[in-house]
């Protein structure tokens, strides 16, 4: 099993404050767009998973989404930010993480590059944030449900760019030996 370095760690962590921060920082923007067309909030959930996203593509160990999700939905906890899942809101943060790591073991086993699996990671685990939020608190159906996942799945997809851009960047930094070359999805 491969062992995790401390620099590697403190990016981790720094990633999981970077997700908290940034949900609290995007949400009253996108509240506007979803009271706008009428659905349920979690737009910033896409962007707040993606640093997730980009440790675990960086890091590229197994279960490291996972990792920090859990240390995101007890954080999430501690400052008071678990929204309106209330006491059910570690597994709001807890199921993405497992998405994130299922769909980047899987791609990273069919292309080795570090940005393999980042769109479909980027996609997923929103869609399956506001499939849990759903479930534990709203309880949408019909077209209401479909157009809520479709917004989910839609900003999860424009997330990818700069998570792309962020694990280029970052790759030769926090994995110096790693392959110098060009990396593409």
């Amino acid at each position: 099993m491969k062992r995790i370095k401390l620099n590697q760690l403190i990016f981790a962590a720094l990633c999981c404050d970077c997700g908290l921060i940034a949900k609290k920082l995007i949400s009253p923007v996108a509240n506007i767009i979803t009271e706008s067309i009428h659905i349920p909030g979690g737009i910033a959930t896409s962007f707040s998973l993606m640093f997730l996203i980009v440790a675990a593509a960086i890091i590229r160990i197994p279960g490291c989404a996972t990792t920090m999700a859990v240390v995101q939905s007890v954080l999430a906890f501690a400052f008071g930010m678990t929204g309106s899942m209330g006491a059910l809101a570690p597994i709001g943060y807890i199921l993405p993480g497992i998405a994130i790591d299922i769909c980047l073991t899987l791609s990273h086993r069919i292309f080795p590059k570090p940005t393999s699996g980042i769109i479909i990671s980027s996609i997923v685990s929103p869609v399956c944030a506001c499939l849990v939020a759903n479930t534990i608190v709203f309880h949408l159906r019909g077209i209401v449900l479909l157009v809520y996942v479709m917004v989910s799945a839609t900003n999860g997809a424009i997330c990818t760019l700069p998570a792309v851009t962020l694990v280029e960047r970052l790759v030769p930094i926090i994995n110096p030996g790693s392959p110098k070359e060009k990396i593409s999805t």
